[in-house]
């Protein structure tokens, strides 16, 4: 490691970028130098503008100001405009419109100079490869640039092309972050610890991932097979013979940037619906496949015009465990139900609060400042309310962020950023929250069963209130059907590893030594209108004959009283 070169490092190590430049600081002391003039520069001109009465005047110009500023800074400070671009709420919207350049209106860099890497990388002519390639790049990323092409097989192509000397700039920026971050955090008013030089960590180590083609090349496979029998999601297939390390050639996508909108309309789409598909699959991500893009901005999201919405750019991805997608779906559910104390252990296993953190007086705070965020309704609901909100609890109480939840925290923001710019009253959970309650209700895994349970059964006593309002829920989604999941439900039920459920369920039928038939008449409001009569008498048949298996002999002497119930609305009495 003596010997290291920025250029030569395939893989993030801080140590060794570390060694490197405290034998060169003076490579790092520049670098630090520029980027303090240029943002002081900046400032001052904000403060000029007040000092003068000019802030309306001078608008617009301080937003290509700041976007020009970030853009020779480097790749480094393009990836934070483009995830603020998202965020209206958090910018103002003259900067925002200048931000959103940074996506795909980059300056490019020497067409020559691209083509020559192209051969190089390739070890081909261009010739021999393409039968058209376009003359000039049709994108520029803060990566790279893109061109539009066909193979001498005739397949239409994307192919990207990786900036110059890209590894020196990047490790040199990411010191500078490192050392920012372990002196800063000592300052801020936030209870981060040492995971403020965590994040950076994981971000470096992203970035490097992102820069090696090869890698993007995989994740994309390994995404597109895990929406293989998704209709709504596309995802370009990757022209292996043709890919390199710093050349990578992939399907031409057409289709539209999701923020444009006006395009999305002229060929007869509902932007809202493509919201919906893009919330959707950003779930299914985290809580389902656990592999999840990390930098959904505009430019990487199009919608088509058969209406899928397809992927692309897959360099910063992450995985998720297994424990961490259970306990996420958990924390949701506790979350929307208002479990504060269950939701404080989730933070607890999700490594927001250390192990040892005494969690009761963080509980009543919990109730106190997400109650008020959540509001009445759940659909109130969304991530701007509640991060303004949470960072109250970052002052008074050890929260931290954790290393691995800076890109899932990226991700999930970059969304909902997107989906606010095209429509500032949109809620998350409108399109979340039954995208979960049709996971849990169609239970396809023991650990969604467990969950399930977890959220019909407190304090030993079944809930009648959440069941409803998971199937009603789950109902505002046009696609979810009733009556497969109640054939699931019933097959659970009947099963071995359902005896406990079928026990509470006998419970909560017979308290006081009775057969509660208005509980039974709710639970049959729920599904009377999805299931036809004769599956209806099936089920009612079905459980009668469970409870009897129980041998509850509390319901025996009201055993004609359901008999009678299950009379009363059979088809036959029709």
């Amino acid at each position: 490691m003596g010997q290291y070169q920025p250029a030569q490092l395939k893989q993030y190590n801080q140590e060794a970028i570390a060694r490197y430049y405290s034998y060169r600081p003076w490579l790092a002391w520049g670098r630090l130098l520029r980027i303090i003039l240029s943002f002081l520069g900046f400032i001052l001109s904000l403060k000029w503008d007040e000092w003068q009465n000019q802030v309306e005047q001078n608008k617009g110009k301080r937003a290509t100001q700041l976007r020009e500023l970030l853009t020779n800074l480097g790749p480094t400070f393009i990836k934070v405009g483009q995830a603020l671009s998202t965020r209206p709420d958090l910018i103002r919207k003259d900067f925002l419109a200048e931000l959103v350049k940074l996506q795909d209106q980059l300056p490019p860099f020497d067409n020559d100079l691209a083509y020559q890497i192209i051969e190089s990388e390739l070890d081909r002519p261009i010739q021999e490869v393409f039968s058209e390639l376009s003359p000039q790049p049709v994108a520029a990323a803060s990566l790279g640039q893109v061109y539009r092409g066909r193979l001498i097989s005739g397949e239409e192509v994307a192919v990207k092309v990786q900036r110059p000397n890209l590894r020196p700039i990047i490790t040199r920026d990411l010191y500078l972050m490192r050392w920012a971050a372990g002196w800063l955090t000592p300052w801020l008013p936030l209870n981060l610890g040492h995971d403020l030089t965590l994040i950076v960590d994981e971000f470096g180590t992203k970035l490097f991932e992102e820069v090696d083609y090869i890698n993007e090349g995989r994740n994309a496979e390994k995404f597109a097979s895990n929406f293989r029998d998704d209709p709504q999601v596309k995802i370009p297939c990757i022209y292996w013979r043709y890919t390199n390390t710093c050349v990578l050639t992939l399907e031409w996508i057409n289709g539209f940037k999701l923020t444009d909108t006006q395009s999305i309309r002229a060929v007869g789409l509902d932007p809202e619906t493509i919201i919906q598909i893009g919330v959707t699959s950003g779930l299914q991500q985290l809580l389902e496949h656990g592999f999840f893009h990390a930098d959904p901005h505009p430019g990487n999201l199009f919608a088509l015009p058969d209406g899928r919405m397809a992927y692309v750019d897959f360099g910063m991805m992450d995985q998720l465990e297994e424990t961490t997608k259970e306990t996420l779906v958990d924390a949701l559910v506790h979350l929307v139900n208002k479990d504060y104390t269950d939701l404080a252990e989730d933070f607890v296993k999700l490594g927001f609060l250390a192990p040892d953190t005494n969690i009761c007086p963080i509980v009543p705070a919990l109730e106190a400042v997400l109650g008020n965020a959540i509001g009445k309704n759940v659909k109130d609901f969304n991530f701007k309310t509640i991060t303004d909100e949470f960072s109250e609890l970052m002052y008074e109480y050890p929260f931290r962020v954790p290393a691995k939840f800076a890109l899932i925290i990226r991700s999930l923001v970059t969304q909902e950023g997107i989906a606010l710019s095209l429509n500032p009253n949109f809620k998350i959970v409108e399109v979340g929250y039954p995208y979960i309650a049709r996971r849990l209700l169609t239970g396809e895994s023991p650990a969604l069963r467990r969950r399930l349970l977890n959220v019909l059964f407190k304090d030993g006593k079944f809930q009648w209130q959440r069941l409803e309002n998971l199937i009603s829920i789950a109902r505002t989604d046009e696609e979810f059907d009733v009556l497969p999941t109640a054939k699931m439900g019933l097959q659970f039920l009947l099963s071995e590893e359902g005896r406990f459920l079928r026990r509470q369920l006998v419970l909560a039928l017979t308290e006081d030594d009775r057969l509660h038939t208005e509980e039974i008449q709710r639970l049959w409001n729920l599904v009377k209108d999805d299931l036809p009569p004769n599956r209806l008498l099936d089920v009612a048949i079905g459980i009668l004959t469970e409870l009897s298996k129980e041998g509850i002999a509390a319901i025996l002497p009201n055993s004609k009283t359901f008999a009678a119930f299950t009379i009363h609305h059979s088809p036959s009495k029709n």
